[in-house]
């Protein structure tokens, strides 16, 4: 089934960045991707986002549907027609929402797994943790608005670090399709993000030393996106190199 043009409006959308040993990322990326390297460390993250307003783009906003979302992500690298191309790779989806979890691989790319999700925000403050049906994903998060970029190794500064992130607003995951990989771009004109102060992260996904071995996947930094409109535009399937795209 083609996949509509959504539109929404991200009212919270947390980063939480970690920098990864690439060839234990490597191993996790179906083939022609790979990962996207800074200093010789690759990017993976949590994305915990919250959407207000989902509908087709045609759509009036009344009709949008509100739901929470986990995504864990790999930035990435692949040889395009003109040349490098940049985005992320998301292994694993998780939803509070059963319209979602519905519609996942179908109208969405990517399975959703549904999940139980705890939320509390106050202007400054973030607390968001869920815990998947399937047992097998848990994140909790705890974070607190921050003055400057802290502790990161990746990024210099705020605008290094948001530059990056707006250039890997193409996300692709296995489909039905084993031989394909499915994709979906975020695009908006108000694109903002804010640094954050993580006081407790916490991904079974990361904390998983068969998948990751002590010391591969050490957490780096945060950033927090809020009240900014979107469109959600479907790209075209990426071939596999090997006919089979990897599974989380």
């Amino acid at each position: 089934m083609r996949q509509p043009r959504l539109a929404s409006v991200v009212e919270r959308r947390l980063l939480v960045n970690y920098r990864a040993d690439p060839e234990t990322v490597a191993r996790l990326l179906p083939a022609p991707l790979r990962p996207q390297q800074i200093g010789g460390w690759a990017v993976a993250g949590i994305c915990l986002i919250r959407l207000g307003q989902v509908r087709p783009s045609w759509a009036p906003r009344r009709l949008g549907l509100r739901s929470e979302n986990a995504a864990h992500r790999i930035a990435v690298e692949w040889d395009g027609p003109q040349g490098p191309e940049t985005g992320v790779y998301i292994p694993r989806r998780d939803s509070g929402s059963r319209v979602n979890v519905l519609a996942g691989g179908r109208l969405f790319p990517g399975p959703h797994h549904h999940a139980s999700f705890d939320v509390s925000e106050t202007p400054r403050d973030l607390h968001v943790a869920y815990v998947s049906r399937d047992g097998a994903t848990e994140v909790k998060v705890d974070a607190s608005l921050a003055e400057h970029l802290q502790g990161s190794e990746l990024f210099d500064g705020m605008h290094e670090a948001s530059a990056f992130f707006r250039r890997g607003s193409a996300g692709y995951s296995a489909g039905r399709d084993q031989r394909r990989l499915d994709g979906l771009k975020l695009d908006t004109a108000s694109w903002h993000v804010e640094p954050l102060a993580v006081h407790r992260a916490r991904s079974t996904f990361f904390d998983d030393e068969e998948r990751f071995p002590r010391g591969s996947a050490v957490l780096d930094c945060a950033l927090l996106m809020r009240d900014v409109p979107v469109t959600w535009k479907p790209l075209p399937p990426m071939p596999t190199a090997d006919g089979a795209a990897a599974h989380s």
